[in-house]
Parts: C-alpha cells; structure tokens; sequence
C-alpha cells in the first residue's frame, strides 16, 4: 500500500506592469524560480499564510484579492502529494530593508516570457499559475470555506 502524505501549501502571483514577483531561491544546491510560497504553519488561514509568505520571500505587502486555483504535485512517485492553494495578490508596500526568508536569493520581477524560457522553475506548477492567471482565472476568496479552529488550551 502506498503511503499518502499530504503537504499543504500556499503561493502567491502578484502582477505589477505586465511583470510577475518571483523568488530565486536555493533547494537542494539548486537556484530555482518560484512564486512566493510555503507551507500553511498550524492554526494559520490560507489567506494569512499567503500574505506571509509573500513578505517573509520578497519584502512586499500584499492585498490577497481572489483564488487563482488549488494545483496537486507529486514530484516523485510514492512521495508527498503537494497542495498548492495559489492566491492572487496586488502589491502595496515594499520594504528593501527587510531581510528575506533563508534560502531566498533575492526577490525579481519576471515577465512570462522570462518565466517561460527559464530553465530553473522549481516545479512546472510555476508556469502553470502564471499561465491561468493570464487566461483570467479568477475564483472569490469565499471559495475557501475554513472552518473555525478548536480553541488551543496552552
């Protein structure tokens, strides 16, 4: 029987100009291009996980506006399945003081031809978001039902 292993994870396609933001970033002494993301940390909203990701990855505050989609990844056969709950998000401040998450090179503005020929992507997810995005894919937040969390007794 195979095991199942769920990951849930969050990232977010924010559009300035015709440009996306993007985090270079080392896994596994690889630089790969990605969209802001991580996991969802316990007890934490997909919204809220997106917003911090966003920040944490590349110093910019984020109005999270719709649901891009919810994109499923196994990279290797009987490995973790990954899901991806990708938001959209407008771009409201940067702080280029901020220090950024470890193992994020830098954070860049790509366009989708750049995204396209790049030969780095750290999964094919990357330009598939990017890709529905631009088709018009749009989805309300309200898409996303949570149900409240039990009360965590310390």
């Amino acid at each position: 029987m195979n095991s199942f292993e769920p990951r849930i994870s969050v990232a977010t396609i924010v559009e300035r100009d015709g440009q996306f933001l993007c985090v270079q970033e080392r896994i596994d002494e690889r630089s790969v291009i990605n969209q802001p993301a991580g996991h969802v940390e316990a007890g934490e909203r997909i919204v809220q996980a997106a917003f911090r990701e966003t920040l944490e990855e590349t110093a910019w505050q984020v109005d999270i506006t719709a649901l891009l989609g919810l994109y499923l990844y196994q990279p290797k056969a009987r490995g973790p399945v990954y899901h991806r709950y990708c938001l959209i998000g407008t771009p409201l401040r940067h702080d280029p003081g901020q220090k950024l998450d470890r193992g994020v090179e830098t954070a860049l503005w790509l366009s989708p031809e750049d995204l396209r020929s790049a030969p780095n992507l750290r999964s094919p997810l990357v330009l598939r978001c990017v890709e529905d995005y631009l088709g018009g894919r749009r989805l309300p937040l309200d898409a996303i039902y949570e149900h409240p969390w039990p009360l965590q007794r310390g």
